[in-house]
């Protein structure tokens, strides 16, 4: 396929990384990134919707192609940020958003506070931990929480990436993380979103202190739930049957919105889009007619 061009934008003075896909006078439609993904991860996406819509896809602060954030910066509230600065420098409102979990739940929390500047959204698992993990969360001591927190931390330290000999065992890795894929998919993957070393070994680009998020501080679960009740919006959220996430329909959450609706996938894990790939964008095409 005709691939995108790259460009760059400035957020809290991080150098952040985003494609574009060109036809600049079609709607505009951006599309978020997971956790440790990268933007390259929304290749067959786009080229579906590039021919209607003016589709951008931006590297999250710690991956692809953006820089690292300095002092463990990957907080709700950076990430918001970086996502509303990229929407305001390039003129996007009114957007429809596409995004994936760590993204679908900035997309979402951003749909809150700024609910005039988004037309539509499709969050793909974006809400988080269940009702029962944040109460058993919320069950144990705040300094106990702390104490954790500083811990775990210290210890991952002086983490650095894990590095492969070769791009196919990063493959191999790609694969093993998904089941799902298909080799192509896996090699695509890995080639964008894996760079090569000086002594010639392979490592993953995202910082490795995105796997720990931010401060302990932020946005609760409960000013979450708020921002999503301030949606006016369009909602489509996004669920795999084999994956970890919890059914908002059954466990409630989904009443946390105005107008949403759930899609359910069988045979797809946390990575809809890429598992149940023509299932999703059927789905994602009659919601975006509506």
């Amino acid at each position: 396929m005709e691939g995108p061009t790259s460009h760059f934008y400035f957020s809290q003075r991080l150098r952040l990384h985003y494609v574009d896909w060109g036809n600049e006078g079609a709607p505009p439609l951006l599309l978020v990134h997971g956790g440790r993904d990268h933007c390259r991860n929304w290749d067959w996406v786009a080229a579906h919707y590039r021919d209607r819509y003016h589709v951008i896809a931006p590297d999250l602060r710690g991956h692809g192609d953006s820089g690292w954030a300095m002092g463990g910066g990957y907080d709700t509230a950076a990430y918001l940020y970086d996502l509303a600065q990229i929407i305001h420098q390039k003129k996007l409102s009114p957007v429809t958003i596409i995004s994936h979990s760590l993204g679908a739940g900035i997309a979402l929390n951003y749909c809150g506070a700024f609910p005039e500047t988004v037309a539509k959204i499709i969050a793909i698992e974006g809400l988080g931990p269940s009702p029962k993990m944040l109460a058993e969360i919320a069950a144990r001591p705040v300094e106990g929480r702390i104490r954790d927190w500083v811990k775990e931390r210290r210890e991952n330290s002086g983490r650095s990436p894990r590095r492969y000999a070769t791009l196919d065992d990063a493959t191999a890795r790609m694969a093993e993380e998904n089941p799902h894929l298909s080799p192509e998919q896996a090699r695509h993957l890995t080639v964008y979103g894996a760079h090569q070393n000086e002594d010639g070994t392979w490592s993953w680009k995202f910082d490795p202190y995105v796997r720990f998020g931010g401060g302990i501080g932020g946005l609760s679960h409960t000013d979450q739930h708020h921002l999503w009740r301030q949606i006016t919006a369009p909602v489509l959220l996004m669920r795999g049957l084999e994956s970890w996430a919890s059914d908002p329909v059954a466990d409630g959450r989904i009443e946390n919105f105005k107008n949403a609706r759930l899609v359910n996938f069988e045979g797809a894990g946390h990575w809809v889009h890429h598992d149940k790939l023509q299932q999703f964008l059927a789905e994602a095409d009659a919601f975006l007619a509506e």
